[in-house]
């Protein structure tokens, strides 16, 4: 009974080891990004409320309000975007390379009845080595703040509600939720006040393909890392993990570091992707996958303390830096989705006009 007892505490001595130098986030769940919404009437949900975007702010005035309208957009899983190596993308490997909803069976384990982001990428036949980025829409805002979204898609900013919850109050929307039961904080994608990342897990389903999965994560200075998280070569759901193999544990051998506060921008990470990699030896043509969730362990990059003056609200200086990306990024992305638009209203007329009769 000793013996057991001594196995019981040394296992929950090593649990705790393992998070007292850690927190933990959800940096995006799938399930929260299912289609729910269907601002443009087309008779099936096609948007995700919560991550809806509007990017028509920086239209010209030549748009017309349809069109201004296709500048929303969301997080929606058939959203997200396959892009191909350039050696790979030709109009045949490129249309059969996409993301769709998927819903796992009620009675599976595990994540029954959840929705999964479903990815399908058509590699070339040839033998050589290939690649496909699987990316979000649009790169995920930083501080976007948190709206009340309606079923057209509009957005109406909410206003502050710091005394009910002061922890997921100064949250921006796509930092999400922070549960006090599990002490997990749920993202669409972006966790602030990270340090050093500990480790990544990605919980995905193998179809017994040999290609790699790697995750791409951007930091609040633009930088980009790629991890290697592992193969698919399996078959059902696995948690693939990196681990940080410059993690200190013990913060006597750290090298410690202050980080200036306000005004500069909280440490981040954001998802960029995933990067599903070919190797030549393997067959080429299609291939699936599925991913349900992204955590991270991390360190905080600086304690939360109780700020007695809200500094954003006398200088607002990073409220006009955010506006200026997201300025940006409006440019970027509302011409392209204006383009697809009007790419689509052309194939549509070049269809109703061949449904013509011949004039006699």
């Amino acid at each position: 009974m000793r013996r057991n007892s001594i196995v019981i505490m040394s296992a929950l001595l090593l649990v705790c080891a393992v998070f007292a130098f850690a927190d933990e986030a959800i940096l995006i769940d799938f399930s929260t990004l299912k289609a729910d919404i269907d601002p443009l009437k087309t008779g099936k949900p096609n948007q995700n409320r919560a991550t809806m975007m509007d990017f028509s702010g920086v239209a010209g005035a030549s748009y017309t309000p349809e069109q201004k309208a296709q500048m929303r957009v969301s997080l929606a899983v058939p959203n997200w975007d396959v892009v191909l190596a350039s050696s790979s993308r030709n109009n045949m490997n490129q249309s059969l390379s996409m993301t769709a909803e998927a819903t796992v069976a009620q009675d599976a384990k595990p994540y029954g009845g959840s929705t999964v982001l479903g990815i399908r990428v058509r590699f070339p036949a040839a033998d050589f080595n290939s690649w496909a980025r699987i990316q979000p829409p649009f790169e995920i805002p930083a501080f976007e703040k948190k709206a009340d979204i309606a079923d057209d898609g509009s957005i109406t900013e909410k206003k502050d509600a710091q005394g009910q919850d002061p922890v997921n109050a100064r949250f921006s929307r796509f930092e999400g939720s922070y549960d006090p039961n599990t002490k997990i904080t749920t993202a669409y994608g972006i966790v602030k006040n990270v340090g050093v990342i500990k480790s990544v897990a990605v919980s995905v389903k193998g179809l017994n393909f040999p290609h790699g999965l790697s995750l791409i994560l951007k930091d609040s200075d633009g930088n980009e890392k790629t991890m290697f998280m592992g193969y698919l070569n399996f078959d059902g759901w696995k948690e693939l993990r990196w681990e940080n193999p410059q993690y200190i544990s013990d913060v006597r051998n750290r090298e410690l570091r202050v980080f200036p506060l306000y005004p500069k921008t909280t440490p981040l990470v954001k998802l960029e992707g995933f990067l599903i990699t070919r190797d030549a030896a393997h067959e080429g043509g299609d291939f699936v996958t599925y991913v349900k969730e992204v955590r991270i362990l991390y360190d905080k990059a600086v304690l939360e303390p109780v700020r007695d003056i809200d500094d954003e609200s006398i200088w607002g200086i990073v409220a006009k830096k955010e506006e200026e990306r997201k300025t940006i990024e409006s440019r970027r992305f509302g011409n392209q989705q204006v383009l697809r638009y009007l790419e689509q209203a052309k194939q549509t007329g070049a269809w109703q006009a061949d449904q013509q009769p011949a004039s006699k």
